[in-house]
């Protein structure tokens, strides 16, 4: 296994875990920053007023971007599966 092929592994592994991440962190991100202004403005602190709204925000995200998800593991597992005699078979020669 070269540098290149292990390289383009770990690329592509990162890519994936930031399209798998991103839209429920930048929904969570949103939403807190949103409920954050609120609280300001109408000086209502209260720890359960962020926690709450993040909390049905980011399960609202995942229940919508689930499949988007899934797929792109499900792709990045088949591929890697797929091609493991690859990784493989240079390490026995």
């Amino acid at each position: 296994m070269n540098e290149d092929l292990v390289l383009t592994i770990v690329q592509r592994s990162l890519l994936t875990v930031i399209l798998v991440a991103g839209p429920v962190l930048i929904v969570g991100l949103t939403v807190g920053v949103l409920v954050s202004i609120i609280q300001t403005m109408t000086s209502i602190q209260e720890p359960t007023m962020s926690f709450v709204p993040k909390i049905l925000a980011v399960l609202a995200s995942i229940i919508f971007f689930g499949p988007f998800m899934l797929g792109n593991l499900m792709a990045l597992a088949n591929d890697f599966f797929g091609q493991l005699p690859y990784y493989i078979i240079p390490l026995v020669d």
